[in-house]
């Protein structure tokens, strides 16, 4: 067989069920998609992994046709069926459980559906004729296709799912319940593609070990996004990763993926740097060679074109923190008796619970046991019923919540990215000593100065968490209590997390259904169950110490705490006038900034006007963020 027949026929075994061609997404300025080219094929089982921010949710909803593309064309190839399950459930509340999964399009369920229908219908009108000959001719349509197995397939995934009261109204659930019932949805309807967003957030580890199971078994294609690194490793044979509005393909789990992807930048800084130099000699060719002007200089202009397009691949950027640390004494928190409960709903009752310096506990259980309510009493945002809660004398408690309750009520002000910051530490002192600006730290969490002027309800879901996590960090806790805090966090944040867990000298409590973060961050797990404490274990892959006690501990005398950094000196006379005009210095800049932009997407292919716009554009910028640190660093000691 000749080399041509190979390659016809290799085709053929390859089918195709959706091709994307130059697509092209913006929301307002922010290109988050550009000119995308990918291919899904039968078989694949696709993870698709980026910033937060970065427009993977964006993707999968063009793919899946919920939403258009400024440009470009999305080919789903005849009889392809896709399935979509997004991070928010769009179920009917007035239906119940098993009645939402038969809310289906495939000819299947339809089918069930329609049986079910006839059969109510001739409960009631038991001697119709017309409804025992339907009723009939279903019964053998049902066992020609198999019809009873997809019933039962249904009822078997609710129940693996922890949903077993089928005939409960959805509006009566619980969100991770309702969570739950939308996933089976998507799972017993037989798609080419099942495309789904983050489908392990709010289930339990144990759910999200069946779900892998299950997604093991079933020969359908995936196209998913998720944080869950294990899942990746375990599920997906293709890793997608979108980078700068571009799509970078790795045929690989997770694991393999980051040995394959460190090889690639290895290469391509090299490549870069080369590239940058002819293409700064070319940049200098245009703007001093008087034939820069001559139409036989054409072609070479379009190669200078070329080159300014082009996108190199650095590596992601990365988070970095470095904060300086904060004394934690001995004795860190006394919970005694502590009761809670919501109507007849009662979460725990005279729960004792310990924390000594040092100690890293992971809290693991099903959803609904009351493990967020207990950390929501721990912290003091939520009353008990009943008990005590005691903190140290020089614990500094930082909650990570799931609500980001801090940043809501920041977004009901309007405020910008960096004067949310910058209200909760404008200066932060490092760990080597440096005293580091709001927008400094900002930085840190991959938020440019363009982005940091932006309004905190122009951010995505995850964005606006990273930006919540900052706002905890900044204020340099000594004990930490994290609530599901893989939720909605890109891998990258989730990476630079953990490293910054590992030099962390205080005590941390998780709440976490991420089996990968958890043996990453914690010493010990504890199973909250029925409002008790099953005995702590030692987590996976990380025995650090010997079991802590669980017996109180003895108080220890309180040390003096670290002396605080002096108060900067108050504003002079000439430093509030200062201030008073930089508000308006920054507007006019910025009127400028917009203005030069408009001025260089209209200069065309005139490469010497685009020069000189480039460098006045740069001086802007660097004016521009030079006056902002300095407006940061005078409202902080005019406070």
């Amino acid at each position: 067989m000749s080399n041509e027949h190979l390659i016809i026929h290799y085709s053929l075994l390859i089918m195709n069920l959706v091709t994307l061609e130059n697509i092209s997404k913006q929301f307002s300025e922010r290109v988050l998609l550009d000119g995308i080219e990918l291919q899904i094929n039968d078989g694949d089982r696709i993870g698709l992994i980026g910033a937060n921010g970065s427009g993977k949710t964006t993707l999968l909803r063009i793919v899946a046709g919920l939403e258009p593309s400024d440009t470009g064309k999305v080919t789903v190839w005849g009889g392809v069926r896709l399935q979509f399950l997004g991070q928010s459930t769009q179920l009917n509340d007035d239906l119940t459980v098993l009645e939402q999964l038969f809310e289906s399009s495939s000819p299947q369920i339809r089918l069930l559906r329609e049986y079910e229908d006839v059969s109510r219908k001739l409960l009631q009108r038991p001697f119709d004729p017309s409804l025992q000959t339907q009723l009939g001719d279903l019964n053998a349509e049902m066992d020609r296709t198999h019809g009873w197995k997809a019933e039962a397939n249904a009822k078997a995934i609710l129940t693996q799912l922890g949903v077993d009261n089928f005939d409960a109204k959805v509006g009566s659930l619980s969100g991770g319940q309702r969570k739950r019932v939308d996933l089976a949805r998507a799972l017993i309807d037989p798609a080419d593609l099942l495309i789904l967003d983050e489908p392990t957030n709010h289930i339990d580890a144990d759910t999200i070990a069946w779900l892998e199971r299950y997604l093991a078994t079933v020969p359908r294609s995936l196209f998913l996004v998720t944080h869950d690194r294990y899942f990746l490793d375990r599920v997906v044979n293709r890793i997608i990763e979108l980078d700068r509005r571009q799509l970078v393909s790795y045929d690989a789990n997770y694991t393999i993926y980051l040995e394959l992807r460190q090889k690639r930048h290895e290469r391509l800084v090299v490549a870069e740097e080369k590239q940058r130099k002819h293409l700064r000699r070319e940049l200098e060719w245009l703007r001093r060679s008087p034939m820069a002007r001559s139409t036989k200089q054409k072609a070479r202009k379009q190669r200078i074109e070329t080159l300014q397009t082009i996108k190199y691949d650095k590596g992601e950027q990365q988070v970095v923190m470095s904060l300086a640390g904060r004394r934690l004494g001995k004795r860190v928190l006394e919970a005694r008796g502590l009761s809670k409960a919501y109507g007849q709903l009662r979460l725990f009752d005279a729960l004792d619970f310990d924390l000594i310096a040092g100690d890293r506990i992971g809290i693991i259980g099903a959803n609904g046991t009351g493990k967020s309510t207990l950390l929501d009493v721990l912290s003091g945002s939520t009353k008990a019923d009943a008990g005590v809660v005691s903190w140290g004398e020089t614990v500094k408690v930082g909650y990570y919540d799931q609500r980001s309750r801090g940043l809501q009520a920041a977004m009901k002000r309007n405020l910008r990215v960096v004067e949310f910051i910058h209200e909760e530490a404008a200066l932060v002192q490092t760990a080597d000593g440096e005293r580091v600006s709001a927008a400094q730290m900002l930085e840190w969490f991959l938020f440019t100065r363009p982005q940091q002027r932006a309004r905190l309800q122009s951010l995505s879901g995850g964005e606006k968490r990273r930006l919540y996590l900052l706002s905890i960090l900044i204020h340099r806790p000594n004990v930490l209590l994290l609530d599901e805090p893989t939720n909605d966090l890109d891998i990258q944040t989730l990476t630079v997390l953990e490293s910054f867990l590992d030099s962390f000298k205080g005590s941390v409590i998780v709440v976490s259904h991420d089996r990968y973060f958890l043996d990453r961050t914690v010493d010990f797990l504890a199973v909250f169950d029925n409002g008790r404490f099953e005995p702590r274990y030692p987590s996976p892959y990380k025995p650090r110490r010997s079991q802590p006690s669980l017996q109180k501990p003895k108080p220890s005398p309180i040390s003096d705490p670290r002396p605080p950094i002096p108060k900067p000196q108050k504003l002079s006379y000439m430093e509030k006038r200062e201030l008073a005009e930089l508000d308006a210095r920054v507007e006019k800049l910025e009127r400028e900034e917009t203005a030069v932009k408009a001025e260089m997407h209209e200069s065309g292919a005139d490469y010497v006007k685009l020069g000189e716009l480039t460098a006045v554009h740069e001086r802007i910028t660097a004016e521009l963020d030079k006056i902002m640190e300095r407006w940061m660093e005078l409202s902080e000691r005019a406070r």
